[in-house]
């Protein structure tokens, strides 16, 4: 019976791994998500793996020489208890999957409940009750908004949860 396992890669070699995986015939799944990346004073977004370093492949031990995957280029292993892979809980990756969008990324959580422009309010913290521009969201899933500040506009970096929609 084929069940997910999960393999350990080397780092930034997941999708050099499951390159040579699917080559050899297994079925192998990368989960990836849309990240925002900040290289060389430029903002672009790039397709980034949802587990880094991580990979699942599904087979059946009994049957599949699954032994042939720990000499896999960019693999260092199966995850493993006692020398025998270890077994991911039922319907995990169908879970992710079905997380996925048209163009096989995952959402995650969405906490983007704004609109860029739209007036927020802070509700917690140093900066309590002012008012400010939502701009985005950050790799950390922080709201970014625009405060006016000794009359300039700065960048402030909030949790979701303490920021809602001004009056």
């Amino acid at each position: 019976m084929n069940t997910w396992y999960v393999i350990y890669t080397h780092a930034q070699g997941e999708m050099k791994a499951l390159q040579h995986l699917q080559r050899q015939g297994f079925a192998a799944y990368v989960p990836k998500y849309r990240k925002q990346r900040r290289h060389a004073r430029r903002v672009d977004q790039i397709d980034a793996p949802l587990f880094p370093r991580y990979i699942f492949v599904n087979l059946d031990i009994m049957v599949t020489p699954w032994r042939a995957i720990n000499s896999t280029v960019g693999v260092i292993g199966l995850v493993s208890n006692g020398g025998k892979p270890s077994p991911m809980p039922a319907n995990v990756v169908e879970e992710i999957r079905a997380k996925e969008n048209e163009s096989g990324l995952i959402r995650l959580n969405q906490l983007h409940r704004f609109d860029k422009g739209d007036a927020v309010q802070v509700t917690a913290g140093a900066m309590c009750e002012q008012v400010g521009l939502y701009d985005c969201l950050d790799d950390n899933q922080r709201v970014v908004i625009l405060l006016n500040l000794l009359g300039r506009e700065i960048k402030v970096h909030l949790p979701a949860e303490s920021v809602m929609a001004a009056a």
